[in-house]
Formats: C-alpha cells, sequence, structure tokens
C-alpha cells in the first residue's frame, strides 16, 4: 500500500502526502473470507480497520445493527475508550480491509484533526444507534 492508495479512503482523503505518510508505517492490507469475523463482541481492541472492498455486518448484542461496506471504519470505540469490542464485525463475501495499529491510530487522532473529527463523530452515531437498538455499552 502507498499513500495514493490510502488517500482513496474516504476517512483520508483530506489529508497531505506528509500526513498520509505518517499513517502508512502503522498499516497493511489484510484478506477477511466470506463468514469470518474481523472482530469479536468483547475481544480487547488493538486495530482499527478501514473497509477497502466488500461488505460486513454488525451484530452487537446477537442483534444485527448495521451494515458496513467501503470506505466505512470499525473498531474505533474500543481503541477510544481502551476496552473491549463493542460488537461483532462479520463478513459478508471477501472483504479487504486496511487494518491500522493501536499505536498508529492514537498518534492520528491526536495529529489529524478533521480525522479524529470524523472518528468522534462516528463513534456518537454508533453509541446513539447501541442506544435505540436497546444495547449497553460501557
Amino acid at each position: 500500500m502507498d499513500d495514493s492508495q490510502l488517500s482513496e479512503l474516504p476517512l483520508f482523503a483530506g489529508l497531505s502526502r506528509r500526513q498520509l505518510a505518517k499513517i502508512l508505517p502503522h498499516t497493511r492490507v489484510v484478506e477477511i473470507g466470506s463468514g469470518d469475523h474481523l472482530v469479536r463482541e468483547g475481544d480487547f481492541a488493538y486495530e482499527f480497520f478501514v473497509i477497502k472492498r466488500g461488505r460486513a455486518a454488525v451484530i452487537a448484542g446477537g442483534k444485527h445493527v448495521a451494515d458496513l461496506g467501503p470506505g466505512d471504519f470499525l473498531g474505533e470505540i474500543g481503541l477510544v475508550r481502551e476496552g473491549g469490542r463493542t460488537a461483532s464485525v462479520i463478513a459478508m463475501g471477501p472483504v479487504q480491509v486496511l487494518v491500522i495499529d493501536a499505536d498508529g491510530f492514537r498518534r492520528m487522532s491526536r495529529s489529524m484533526p478533521t480525522v479524529a473529527a470524523q472518528i468522534n463523530a462516528a463513534i456518537e452515531e454508533r453509541l446513539t444507534r447501541d442506544r435505540l437498538f436497546g444495547l449497553r455499552r460501557g
């Protein structure tokens, strides 16, 4: 993966080459098979994911709460709260994800306010969705 591929993802589209270069060493691309878990509810969070290709289902408290596709990201709540995963995410076919390790995620969140704002907005939206579905999250 290079910085031009990284900038194709909506979360990173507005970043400079210098900013992208800071994120790149903390990333890797992973292929996930159909039906495989990207993350499991309750597991400790140590990575952040951005879906490059494919679709995944979000299951929380045994309920289907959302579908994710290219450009969507996940794993931020557990990293920000330094706790367990709030939902399971299961591939609905082959999925390719960009994985960012916890250290890279924290550096990105601190030094890139635009990205941090998008991530924080997603956290609020997802926690609101969880409340609407009657799910309790730490």
